[in-house]
């Protein structure tokens, strides 16, 4: 057990005995009160635990917010951080992208590098980039296939940035295939 364990299990005792030792006094003699009590409590609770599970599963934005329309084109929503997400499938594997219509390529971190089988210590990595965190060397890496909703394309350039990235960035390298418009909260990509 780890050093910060301790303290909470005796925390915890020391709560669960406070309690316990209320409901005895408090309901001396009536038991069949205090166990309906206990387990009405104990179910407010699980339900707001899975409550908030729940709420942060659906506020997470693990998944973007994407559709194809009926009139061939991909729409998107706009994040409740204020950007656009998207949701690429590389050589059948799934990549979440954060649009970045200020990036002039598509750039893979490392992570999404390896799960689409580059391995980012065997690349090699001669390019450079100019980033926010400053000068970052990248590695070119061709993409067999990409497939954004109805669109297929075949033979993509990405980048794999040496340095460390909250997430892939989909730059105008690719989207320059689009016509782009947004409308609200809603980006949409045409061809």
């Amino acid at each position: 057990m780890d050093s910060e364990l301790w303290p909470r299990l005796v925390y915890l005792s020391l709560l669960l005995a406070a309690l316990g030792g209320w409901m005895m006094v408090e309901y001396r003699g009536r038991m069949g009160v205090a166990m309906r009590s206990f387990a009405a409590w104990g179910l407010i609770f699980v339900g707001l635990a899975a409550g908030y599970g729940l709420w942060q599963d659906i506020n997470s934005g693990s998944r973007p917010r994407q559709m194809a329309s009926d009139a061939g084109e991909m729409v998107l929503r706009r994040a409740a951080d204020g950007h656009f997400y998207a949701a690429i499938d590389i050589n059948q594997t799934e990549v979440f992208f954060m649009v970045d219509t200020g990036a002039t390529n598509m750039v893979l971190t490392q992570k999404d590098a390896e799960r689409l089988g580059f391995h980012p210590d065997e690349l090699r990595y001669f390019g450079e980039a100019s980033t926010a965190n400053g000068i970052v060397r990248t590695a070119r890496v061709g993409l067999d296939q990409v497939s954004f909703g109805p669109f297929d394309d075949y033979g993509v350039d990405a980048w794999v940035n040496e340095g460390e990235m909250d997430g892939s960035l989909l730059g105008m390298d690719y989207l320059r295939r689009f016509s782009i418009r947004i409308e609200g909260d809603r980006m949409i990509l045409t061809r």
